[in-house]
Order: C-alpha cells, then structure tokens, then sequence
C-alpha cells in the first residue's frame, strides 16, 4: 500500500465573525497561515510526525491572542481564564486530556503530557496545575490571559445579561462568542493519524463549565484504521451528539472526509438545532472542512501548497 501523503488540516474556530470591532478577520487568516506553516513542518522528511504537527499547529493558535484558545481565551463569569484541550493518536488510540486549567500557556501542550506521563485520559481543575508543575510546565501569571477585546465582551455580556436576554448561537447581535476553539488533524508518511483541540471556553461561562472539547469522541476522534476529526461549536450540543466520534464513523463506513463532515453537521444542526464546524483527514490523505455557521477559519497543507479561507466559498490557494 502506498504512503499517504502527508497532510495537516487545521480550524480557528466556528461562529458569526461579526463586524462589531471584536474580530480581527486578517490577522486571523495571517495567524491560520503561520499556524499551518508551523505545524507542516513536522510533517516533512523522515521524522514525520502526526502528533507533533497537531501540537504544534495547536500551540501557535494558542500563543496568538486573537484566538479563543491560551492566551485568548473567553472569560468566565469570574473574570477568570479556565482552558481545556485534548489530543489524541490513532496508531493506539492514547489520548491525553485537561480541562479547568488556569495560567498554563500552551494546554494542548499539557495534555499530551497527561497522555505520554500518567495512566490517566484527563485531568481537571488544581489537580490538572499541579501536574503541569510536578513535570515542569510553566505557568505564566494571570494576566497574561485577560486580553482587552475579552474583557469588553464579557462587560458587554454582562450587560446583555442584565437586560434580561439570553445568549444562543443564532444570536449574535453583541459580536459575542463569535469564533471558538482551535484544532487540527493531520496523517503522517507512516499512515499514523492524530487530532487535537483546544479553547478557552465561551464568554460569561460559569466558573468550573466543561464543554466538549477535552471530550474523547466529541473534541476530537481518531483511528490509523480510518482517520482524524476535530470538532468546533457550541459544546453542549457537540458533546450531545458525540460530534467527533460521529463523523468518524461516517468514514468507517466508506464516506469521504468531505462527506463525513457534512452529514455529521447536518446531524446536529437537524436534530439539536445547532451549528458549527469540523475538519477530519483519512488515513490515505483525504481531508475534508465544512462549516453551517457563517464563518470557520480553515487552513490545509498537503504536498507544498497551503489552502485557507473564512467565509463559505472562500479558498485561497498559496504556497508552503
């Protein structure tokens, strides 16, 4: 059987990318493409790596504050920062999970330590910090998370709130939670899979919420016998559906990854009424992105040449 070709498919998170001053659309395709860049490079030559390029196009989104992710991250009702994060590989299907986690700069990063170092899948909340300290993570303080954008959005939910409105996906008036959570998929030259998701959670969420992202088979799903999927959307509904689990399923039995991650939205959008966004890849190199919100940041790389775009329709083609 011939190599896969090496492939990464990374998101930015699904939502509105409303025009309310919030959302820095360039700077989003700029940080997807570096993102993109970032984590090809593991996938070239002999140490190609599966599990290292979802890492490493995960930490990028995570270091770059426009992101809902590390460092830009939504705010609880505290005012607080409180991340999760997921990464999984398929050859054995080992996952590492934290969700909680405060002051922790790259979590997916922590996660896979919960996946190479403990006998656990996750790990939540203080219990989560104090292994990133015992293995040598380094926490950064917690201002470092509360960028000026957040705060504005979590005052003006506030308000919202005060008002007597209730938030959902279909109402984005206030520009709030217009994108979250970042992931990637991607196979290697040796046919191993890995997938990876991380977010900062939703504007005024409750202080300890948990969402679907650090969720094996909602977050993300993977298999070397099929393929990779991460999941982007509201996680209620997400992990209603096991979103991640679901679409891969699809491709067991025999649908495309385009396909897959049709019929997988449509499911929840039919049955929960719920939008959102997902990518997955194959285990040969086919790969797939579909959103029904009005916007995803996407990025793919397969043999040198990068794809990305926002809008529906939208595919800009250049080179790695």
């Amino acid at each position: 059987m011939m190599a896969p070709s090496p492939t990464l498919v990374i998101h930015g998170g699904a939502g509105a990318l409303s025009h309310t001053g919030y959302v820095d659309v360039d700077g989003l395709k700029s940080g997807i493409q570096q993102a993109a860049r970032l984590g090809y490079r593991h996938l070239v030559g002999q140490t190609s790596s599966a599990i290292d390029a979802v890492e490493a196009a995960v930490c990028s989104l995570e270091d770059n504050p426009l992101f809902n992710a590390g460092r830009g991250s939504e705010l609880t009702l505290g005012g607080t920062v409180e991340m999760d994060a997921i990464i999984m590989e398929g050859r054995d299907l080992r996952a590492g999970g934290v969700t909680c986690v405060r002051n922790i700069q790259n979590p997916v990063s922590l996660a896979r330590l919960v996946m190479e170092k403990t006998e656990h899948v996750l790990l939540a909340g203080e219990g989560a910090n104090k292994f990133a300290r015992e293995v040598g993570v380094v926490e950064m303080p917690p201002e470092e998370f509360i960028t000026e954008p957040r705060r504005k959005q979590l005052e003006n939910y506030l308000e919202f709130q005060r008002a007597g409105k209730q938030i959902h996906d279909k109402d984005r008036e206030l520009g709030i939670d217009d994108h979250d959570t970042v992931g990637a998929v991607a196979v290697d030259a040796h046919g191993n899979v890995a997938a990876a998701t991380s977010t900062g959670g939703i504007t005024g969420q409750m202080i300890g919420r948990v969402g679907d992202s650090p969720l094996i088979g909602n977050g993300v799903y993977c298999d070397n016998a099929v393929g990779a999927a991460s999941t982007t959307g509201r996680g209620e509904e997400i992990a209603k559906v096991t979103l991640a689990r679901n679409l891969v399923f699809h491709m067991e039995q025999g649908l495309s990854p385009q396909d897959a991650v049709e019929k997988a939205l449509n499911f929840m959008q039919e049955r929960r009424g719920a939008p959102g966004g997902a990518i997955a890849v194959s285990k040969n190199g086919d790969f797939g992105y579909y959103f029904n919100t009005k916007a995803m940041i996407w990025a793919s790389v397969q043999n040198g040449q990068l794809h990305y775009g926002v809008y529906p329709g939208e595919d800009v083609v250049t080179t790695y």
